[in-house]
């Protein structure tokens, strides 16, 4: 009722005829029992999550069974610590056959044997900040909408589509301003020019789930953002919790 409703220490209290104190020091007393048995083989989707400055939960789940496999608490959310994740999985027998993350700078030079897959939705992201939701230019427009179907193209598709739009518009991102006061020059259209090469890195990353039908790699993060959304949610429900506290809820909902 506590942890998978949405019952506070009161209202739980007045069901039980009881005191609040009394529910706290029940609630404490329990014993998080942790998922013990994993398939053997592994997609693993990871991602953190934050809830306040500095403390983050770091979440690697099995995309196969739903199962979260591993998880650590971070002040900051570091790729060492994305590869001693990866690690302990393996050190328990799990084979992890690919990976799913949001790009994170450095983090695919990690895994050298391991697929891994760009997640769409972050590269969506991405390419939103650098050109804001409502662009004005003609080609950030174009490269929006291009960027937005992402999730709906084969790899073909879309590498021919942003070819294209590279081939039309190549002139104006290459454009160049000079500093009257430095003398040196810069590229005028900075944040176009940022978010058209953030598809060309992520690019070899993008579509690897096409690469290897076999393993069914997801192309999003969104099985581990939905769960993390769930959980924020029930712990809207319980304002005020120690951190403490708040890590047992989350031990308790992730099961790990």
């Amino acid at each position: 009722m506590y942890s998978s409703g949405k019952q506070t220490y009161a209202q739980l209290a007045e069901i039980f005829f009881c005191s609040t104190k009394t529910i706290q020091r029940m609630l404490d007393k329990v014993v998080i029992t942790k998922n013990k048995e994993f398939f053997s083989l592994a997609v693993v989707i990871m991602d953190t999550t934050y809830f306040g400055r500095g403390f983050g939960v770091m979440v690697f789940k099995n995309s196969r069974d739903g199962v979260v496999l591993y998880k650590q608490y971070v002040r900051y959310e570091t790729n060492a610590l994305y590869l001693a994740g990866i690690a302990e999985i393996s050190r328990r027998g799990i084979t992890v056959q690919g990976i799913v993350c949001d790009g994170r700078q450095g983090l695919f030079g990690l895994f050298d044997d391991i697929p891994i897959q760009m997640c769409h939705f972050h590269q969506i992201q991405i390419v939103q900040r650098y050109l804001t939701r409502k662009p004005k230019t003609q080609a950030a427009i174009e490269l929006k909408k291009l960027t937005l179907k992402l999730t709906k193209q084969t790899k073909q598709n879309f590498v021919t589509n942003l070819d294209n739009w590279y081939l039309r518009w190549s002139d104006y991102l290459n454009e160049r301003n000079q500093s009257p006061k430095t003398g040196k020059t810069y590229y005028t259209h900075k944040r176009l020019r940022s978010a058209y090469l953030s598809l060309k890195k992520h690019l070899p990353y993008l579509f690897t789930f096409e690469q290897y039908p076999d393993l069914q790699i997801p192309h999003t993060t969104n099985a581990l953002d939905g769960q993390f959304a769930n959980l924020k949610n029930k712990l809207r429900n319980h304002n005020g919790l120690s951190k403490a506290r708040k890590m047992k809820f989350i031990d308790g909902f992730f099961k790990a």
